[in-house]
């Protein structure tokens, strides 16, 4: 199998590889930089447990093979919070009740990050189309959603 050099920034550090053409950034991530907050369930775009920012934009992993990841700006769950302080996001989630399995939470952080970077004031309905290709069996989605626009406000008054 064809094998590739590639080079991708994780969480503010790079990090060199080499890796099977077919290798996806999911993979990389979970099984080479043992970052497994991102995590695997449906290997098919479907579900958006895989979700990381990649050059801004919520991405669903699974679905980037690690040869079209070389020379990204890559962040995963572990790269929101910061010497033991979690991100106002991560915390409203908690506050909120919005997390319950949690299988589902690292991708809807992450997919709540990108949209709060793009858009620091969304409307309920902005929120619930951004997550929409977040799936949640738990939490019927109103605390997350609660949560996303408390932690808006809260991002907004940090400026």
């Amino acid at each position: 199998m064809k094998k590739s050099e590639i080079r991708i920034k994780v969480n503010g550090e790079w990090h060199e590889l080499t890796v099977p053409s077919k290798k996806t950034l999911l993979e990389v991530i979970r099984d080479d930089l043992h970052l497994t907050g991102t995590k695997k369930m449906c290997d098919g775009g479907e579900c958006g447990s895989c979700t990381i920012i990649m050059d801004g934009r919520a991405v669903n992993s699974c679905l980037v093979l690690a040869v079209d990841a070389n020379g990204k700006d890559i962040q995963t769950i572990e790269g929101l919070s910061s010497i033991g302080k979690l991100h106002p996001i991560q915390e409203e989630f908690v506050a909120k009740g919005a997390i319950q399995c949690g299988f589902c939470t690292p991708g809807m952080i992450m997919t709540a990050k990108a949209l709060l970077d793009q858009n620091p004031e969304p409307t309920e309905q902005e929120v619930k189309s951004a997550i929409a290709g977040n799936l949640c069996r738990c939490t019927g989605y109103v605390r997350i959603v609660q949560a996303i626009l408390s932690a808006a406000e809260r991002v907004r008054r940090v400026g």
